[in-house]
Formats: C-alpha cells, sequence, structure tokens
C-alpha cells in the first residue's frame, strides 16, 4: 500500500515557524509598524495638500490629493493581507488565510491600473483646458509628498524582493512619489517658461513608467493567483533533487504552488521499490526541500509498488 507520510504532520499552526526556508513566513508581521506610519504620514499629508488645494484653487493638487488617498487604500490592503494571513487555520480554511497575501498583491496591483487610468484621463483633459498652475506653491507641497511618500517606500524597500505583498505596496508609494516628483518639476518649469502643456507631458511620461513596473506586478500576482510554481523555485531542480534521493528510483505528480506570497507548498510521489523508509527519511526530505528551495510545507507520498502509477508517468 502507498504510504501518505504529512510533511508538516505537527499542525499547520507551528508548522509556519520554519516555513519559507529563511525566515520568509515572518516578513507580514514585522511590517505592522511601517503599515500603521506609513498610513499616518499619508492621511495628514492628504489633509495638508488638499487644504492647500481649496486655498490657491489648485485643480493639481487637489487631484494629487485624492491620488494620495488611494495610496492610503493600497497600505490597507496590503496591511489586510498580511493580517489575515496569520488566522489560524480551522476546518474550512486548513492553510488559514495566507492566501489573502496574493489577493491583496493583485489588488494593488489593479489599484495602480485604475490610479494610472485617472492621471492620463486627467492629462488628457489638460492638454485640452490647461488650468492655470501656481508654479511655486503647487512645487513646495508636491515636494512635501516626495518626502512622505519615499519615506513610507524605505519602510517596505527591505521586504520587496521576498514578498510580492510587501512589493505591491512598495510599487504604490514608489509611483506616487514619482508622480509627486513630476508635479515638482512641471511647476518650475511653468513657473519660468509660462507653458501649460508641460505639466501634461509630465504627467503621461510617469504614468508610462509606472504601468511597465505594474504590469510585472499583475502578471506575477496573477500567476500566484493561478497557483503557479513561484518565480524563486525551479521546478527541474527540484524534480531533480527528489529522483536522487537514495532508494527513490522515480519522482512523479511534483506539484508546486504558493500558499501565501511567502511561503511555499509541495506534494509529490516517490517511487521507492525496496519499501517505506521510514519517518526519519522523510523528515530529512522536508529539510533538504526547505533548505535548499524555501519549500516549508512538503507532503509525500512514498509508492512500493508499481501499480500506483499511469503507463504515461511510467514511461
Amino acid at each position: 500500500m502507498a504510504h501518505d507520510h504529512h510533511a508538516h504532520g505537527h499542525g499547520h499552526g507551528q508548522g509556519h515557524t520554519h516555513a519559507g526556508g529563511h525566515g520568509h513566513a515572518h516578513a507580514p508581521a514585522s511590517f505592522g509598524r511601517a503599515f500603521a506610519i506609513g498610513i499616518a504620514l499619508n492621511i495628514a499629508f492628504v489633509l495638508v495638500e488638499g487644504g492647500a488645494g481649496l486655498w490657491t484653487g489648485s485643480v493639481a493638487l487637489l487631484a494629487d490629493a485624492g491620488h494620495n488617498l488611494s495610496d492610503v487604500l493600497g497600505l490597507a490592503v496590503a496591511w489586510g493581507g498580511a493580517a489575515l494571513a496569520r488566522s489560524a487555520p480551522s476546518k474550512r480554511f486548513t492553510y488559514g488565510l495566507k492566501g489573502s497575501t496574493i489577493l491583496a498583491a493583485l489588488l494593488n496591483a489593479l489599484l495602480l491600473l485604475v490610479a494610472l487610468g485617472a492621471i492620463l484621463l486627467e492629462a488628457i483633459q489638460r492638454f485640452a483646458d490647461p488650468a492655470p498652475v501656481a508654479g511655486l506653491t503647487v512645487s513646495a507641497v508636491a515636494a512635501i509628498g516626495i518626502a512622505v511618500n519615499a519615506i513610507t517606500a524605505m519602510l517596505f524597500a527591505s521586504g520587496r524582493k521576498g514578498d510580492v505583498n510587501i512589493r505591491g505596496a512598495y510599487l504604490h508609494m514608489v509611483s506616487d512619489a514619482a508622480v509627486s516628483a513630476g508635479v515638482v518639476v512641471a511647476g518650475l518649469l511653468i513657473w519660468k517658461t509660462g507653458l501649460g502643456w508641460i505639466d501634461p507631458v509630465v504627467s503621461i511620461v510617469i504614468a508610462v513608467l509606472i504601468f511597465w513596473q505594474t504590469w510585472g506586478l499583475l502578471r506575477e500576482t496573477v500567476e500566484m493567483a493561478l497557483g503557479a510554481v513561484p518565480r524563486a523555485v525551479d521546478y527541474d531542480a527540484v524534480d531533480a533533487a527528489l529522483a536522487a534521493l537514495p532508494g527513490v528510483t522515480r519522482a512523479h505528480h511534483i506539484h508546486i504552488w504558493p500558499m501565501s506570497t511567502t511561503e511555499t507548498v509541495l506534494t509529490a510521489h516517490l517511487a521507492m521499490p525496496a519499501g517505506h523508509p521510514g519517518d526519519a527519511f522523510l523528515d530529512s526530505v522536508q529539510a533538504m526541500l526547505r533548505d535548499r528551495f524555501a519549500i516549508g510545507h512538503a507532503t509525500l507520498q512514498v509508492e512500493v509498488g508499481s501499480q500506483h502509477c499511469d503507463p504515461q508517468t511510467c514511461a
């Protein structure tokens, strides 16, 4: 008979201490303070910028304040995803709600695209009807925006490589720092030259740059939502590592997919004609998968006879 051995038999709850291999599983938890600071900074700036927009009658500042309000939403979405991911497993959600981080990153990518659409629409309207811009005031307020967004982005810079959800938050802040920088440059150029069309041209250039970044984020998060092998994992290398184990004649039915933006799951069948190798062997295989590939959750099925695989996989 086939022996089904659950790699994390000691229960999902504790198993996550080593999930992700290199402590990636804890990435969302450590960013709670960063999310709180980022949201507070951005709300304060939206109030300042909105007030300045009403005082100066600048449509550009009011639009930018609205745009910065979308940042608060973006940060809240990423924070919510990270918080939900720490919920305990249940009979209904046996892995907990770890997939929330994938949904949050996907939603952030979509929010960024909506924001880009708004920037482009506004730029096109300004070509047709250029608004008078109080160059210096606009530049001064937008300069504060660069600082706010850059500081918030720096809070997430360390986590963006290992966690797509954190990268979504980071990109949101960096893109807004770029928008604010564009507003500053445009304000100064308009103040010097009096050419109103500079403003929408700068907006469009920035929008194109942000789209380039966002498209990559969207593609990766859609792949994760569809259960694709995470980009950091080499499927062929995992296959070869399992097939090379002592006593294993072949590894098949290998499935690798993301449980969250930081944790990976694997299931595989190992053909071992000499018999079941025992729990110590299975524990060593899990350790190897964790250390070499950062796969923290592996379920391995040992097959001692050839009747367990179909002709295609046995060929």
